[in-house]
């Protein structure tokens, strides 16, 4: 027999997959949309992002139930922890960055106290909020070539070298590299 609540999970493990997304951000958007019956939700949520019915209703029904629980939802993004007070206008840009870093390959992401580990075998990257407007990376790669951009930390440290971004339009092909060859060397 199957487990409803494991189901439910797996279900939104795969729309996170599909989308990029973490379901928070999907709820959000959800919000955002302006649309407030369940159906002109969901077919908003097949066009905007190409999901299947299934996929968009669960969506729609899991935003009701946490814009009415908030405290559960905190719960259960610790993101929010992350991205609190004055961070808060951070979080379209780290859920921006992260759709773009999924673009690379499946990885597990492991959320601490101050930001997000991106793993494969080993951490590859780490994103957080550095300032209340710029989001550090940590990159793993020892190959990184020097650039302005780049500030390489001292020997030991978490990470090889560390950027940071304010907006979107830093999200570029000269980032993205950096991360895919951090990705690659991560195995």
């Amino acid at each position: 027999m199957v487990n409803p609540e494991q189901a439910l999970a797996t279900q939104l493990k795969n729309i996170e997959a599909k989308t990029g997304q973490p379901i928070a951000a999907l709820y959000r958007q959800v919000a955002a949309s302006g649309l407030a019956k369940v159906g002109e939700q969901r077919k908003w949520l097949m066009d905007e992002l190409g999901l299947g019915y299934g996929d968009a209703n669960t969506v729609v029904l899991m935003a009701k139930r946490a814009a009415e629980a908030p405290a559960v939802a905190a719960e259960a993004d610790p993101l929010e922890a992350i991205y609190s007070g004055p961070k808060t206008a951070l979080r379209p840009l780290h859920d921006a960055l992260m759709a773009r870093i999924a673009t690379l390959g499946p990885f597990e992401t492991a959320p601490k106290k101050s930001y997000v580990s991106l793993r494969r075998k080993k951490q590859f990257a780490m994103v957080g909020p550095a300032t209340k407007t710029a989001i550090e990376i940590g990159l793993n790669a020892k190959s990184l070539p020097p650039n302005v951009r780049l500030k390489v930390m001292p020997p030991a440290s978490m990470c090889q070298a560390t950027t940071r971004i304010e907006s979107t339009a830093e999200i570029d092909a000269l980032l993205m590299g950096w991360l895919k060859t951090s990705f690659a060397e991560a195995g």
